[in-house]
């Protein structure tokens, strides 16, 4: 472990679940970042592999591994949130990794930027084959988080860093929401407070990696939706960003057969005005054959990734 000096007000917060792989390379990002946090949280959300097992076999002081029977990330993460102790929560999936000075990069965008409660870095995407660097703000400091989003990425979970009582206040993450949980709480907090955002490409999230949540379709086990986040009191571009989210979550459902989850998104969020391409993508995937639409899907999804690869 590299020692380094201590940010007392940051704890780092991990989901655990079936990541036996990858764990062991993220909690050493992190131990050997140059300004270490106050402690790290891992909930292991019912890990049926040696995933919890590798995390207390490294044994660092500042990781606590707390186990839980399997409830989903975002119960993963509220529980480790409410653990925390530090002012700041630093999310962080257990397959990716950080650069050394992430967390010396936020201290220094905090020092910038007292005002705001979120922040956001660049990151690369790994596809085991090369890294690509996903469309984002080019500027550092405060952003317009709806009008960047809807033409790149602000923030992601192991990108970005949130004050704690501002997420308990929002009432955390979407507890059974399996598509669409982190652009749900990142719509509440844009609407709550100011994002400052690094272009620094400090995270490199592993598209790679084993058993990632979005590669299969699970049906929702949720009391929330996307449908509740339309208010015609917020700005225009901010209920554009959900139907943005929800027209790409309806493509999934449509691939994984469920025609009727994709056929009410299509009709409450026909109010868009900027995602009528996914609209339409949603359209011509549900009236294809259930038994077609996922390879056909994967097939449009693969080409789209080699031409964002090539920069096309």
């Amino acid at each position: 472990m590299q020692q380094g000096r201590e940010l007392d007000t940051l704890s780092v917060i991990i989901p655990l679940y079936n990541k036996q792989a990858d764990i062991e390379l993220t909690l050493h990002s992190i131990m050997a970042q140059s300004l270490q946090p106050r402690e790290v949280i891992v909930v292991d959300d019912g890990s049926t592999d040696q995933s919890a097992a590798i995390v207390e076999r490294m044994a660092y002081p500042a990781v606590r591994l707390v186990r839980q029977r399997n409830a989903g990330v975002s119960a993963a993460r509220n529980r480790a949130i409410a653990e925390a102790k530090g002012e700041w929560v630093a999310l962080m999936d257990a397959d990716d990794l950080w650069h050394p000075d992430y967390l010396l990069n936020f201290e220094r965008m905090l020092r910038r930027h007292p005002d705001c409660e979120a922040f956001g870095t660049a990151f690369r995407v790994d596809d085991g084959r090369r890294q690509v660097i996903p469309a984002h703000p080019a500027e550092e400091g405060v952003v317009d988080f709806f009008a960047e989003s809807m033409r790149g990425y602000v923030l992601i979970p192991s990108a970005t860093i949130l004050r704690r009582d501002l997420v308990l206040r929002l009432g955390g993450f979407p507890e059974g929401m399996r598509m669409g949980e982190d652009q749900y709480l990142w719509t509440k907090v844009a609407r709550a407070t100011k994002i400052a955002y690094s272009p620094k490409e400090l995270v490199l999230y592993s598209r790679a990696a084993s058993n990632r949540s979005a590669a299969s379709f699970r049906g929702e086990q949720t009391r929330f939706s996307l449908e509740e986040l339309y208010d015609e009191r917020e700005s225009e571009m901010s209920n554009e960003y959900v139907a943005r989210v929800a027209l790409g979550k309806a493509l999934l459902q449509s691939a994984g057969g469920d025609s009727k989850a994709a056929r009410r998104a299509l009709e409450f969020f026909a109010y868009n005005r900027l995602s009528k391409r996914i609209e339409r993508k949603v359209r011509a995937l549900n009236a294809l054959p259930r038994f077609m639409r996922a390879a056909v899907l994967a097939t449009y999804n693969t080409l789209a990734w080699i031409v964002a690869r090539k920069g096309l």
